[in-house]
């Protein structure tokens, strides 16, 4: 640490501020013009500014409770539900209880230094909550917590490198994202939408493409390890046909039940699908991915989640998965689905759903334009990781007193 930077407790260099709720049951505490914000709205931002909320409430909404305005350049931060969302706020605005929030003292701390330093310690910060339902830090741990200010032009120097880091990290990000709507793109110009089917594909049944399909095994929770043979569950399926197995939680299977249940083992040569979904919403209810594209070479797949061979003269993977996984096909497939708290579409009933079968030469243009845009699209995923783990080290020496 340099000799210029002090050691200062967040009370003594900001003033620290609660929220609160009017009561929802009065209807003139609502729909003002007094922005209010609570940790959801925080999670959904894509920078650290927040500058409108969903929810207002009114003038005598705010003199009901005990929330406050704080003004422009304030530091929200969420102490529970969950602790360590972050913003700086662009028009004055109260909060819910779940926020302590800072407002900095002039000439002491920048708004922005105290941004990072917030994000920067998210995992400190969390160590620091209590509670039995959910966890908290209280305005008392709060005040208490200890951080190294230097000079205020150097803090400002510091966010301000962050900053700029941060927003590589996003452009990267975004491209990603247009990557992904360059896929779109192009199946929509190939194939039009799969719903009108403008150009009058012939339509045929999913069970007429299909070769062979295996069922899932009968998992019972004691049957799910953190190492072993990995199970490919509902939810592993993402709607971009990616699969993400968690690999800190009990998402494997013991070696020796996956050899006695071979008959619901799927291997780099199946399509994957998910039927069954706990939540009557159905996410992941029809959702597919091509199993060559994920982590594993094999999977034993669990109840719900259903592996197939396509007749490869018909119809290949990656029109069949883009096709599956689009929403306005998956809206018109939940239509399928049956049961209330526990929702499935049965598997006769799924072969027999109808789909465009564009010709095969088609279906292998697209996948040579697709498979283009996935290798620019890894070496922008390897680029994010390199940016993130250069961020990563930013921060640690920034807050150290080593950032040159």
């Amino acid at each position: 640490m340099r000799a210029d930077w002090l050691k200062a407790r967040l009370e003594d260099c900001c003033k620290i501020i609660g929220g609160s709720t009017p009561s929802t049951s009065i209807n003139t505490y609502w729909d003002g013009d007094i922005c209010w914000a609570t940790p959801k709205d925080l999670s959904e931002l894509e920078d650290s500014y927040i500058s409108d909320t969903p929810r207002k409430i009114t003038r005598a909404g705010l003199d009901s409770c005990a929330a406050t305005i704080l003004p422009i350049g304030s530091v929200l931060f969420s102490s529970r539900a969950p602790i360590g969302h972050v913003a700086v706020n662009t028009v004055p605005m109260a909060t819910n209880q779940g926020f302590k929030s800072f407002l900095p003292k002039p000439g002491c701390i920048d708004a922005k230094f105290l941004y990072w330093w917030l994000r920067t310690n998210r995992a400190y910060l969390e160590s620091l909550g209590n509670g039995a339902t959910f966890k908290e830090v209280s305005k008392t741990v709060v005040a208490q917590i200890e951080i190294l200010l230097p000079p205020l032009s150097e803090q400002q120097r510091i966010a301000e490198i962050l900053d700029k880091a941060e927003a590589l990290r996003s452009k990267r990000r975004s491209a990603l994202a247009q990557l992904d709507t360059l896929t779109k793109a192009i199946f929509l110009d190939l194939f039009g939408d799969p719903k009108l089917n403008v150009y009058n594909w012939p339509i045929c049944r999913i069970g007429s493409v299909i070769a062979n399909m295996h069922g899932g095994a009968n998992l019972e929770p004691d049957d799910f390890i953190e190492a072993g043979f990995p199970i490919l569950h509902k939810g592993a399926i993402k709607p971009n046909g990616e699969i993400l197995l968690d690999v800190k939680k009990k998402t494997f299977a013991p070696y020796e039940y996956a050899l006695a249940n071979r008959r619901c083992q799927v291997d780099r040569k199946f399509i994957a699908v998910t039927l069954r979904d706990l939540v009557p919403t159905g996410p992941s209810i029809g959702l597919v991915a091509n199993l060559k594209d994920g982590p594993f070479d094999e999977y034993l797949l669990a109840q719900g989640t259903y592996g197939f061979l396509l007749e490869l003269d018909k119809i290949i993977p990656e029109y069949f998965v883009f096709l599956s996984n689009m929403p306005n096909f998956r809206n018109v497939l939940r239509k399928y689905a049956v049961g209330s708290t526990q929702i499935h579409i049965r598997t006769p009933v799924y072969l027999d759903i109808p789909i465009p079968l564009p010709p095969l030469q088609l279906q292998h243009e697209f996948a040579c334009r697709v498979n283009l845009v996935n290798r620019i699209k890894a070496m922008q995923q390897r680029s994010l990781i390199d940016l993130d783990t250069f961020f990563a080290s930013l921060q640690y020496l920034a807050f150290k007193g080593e950032l040159g």
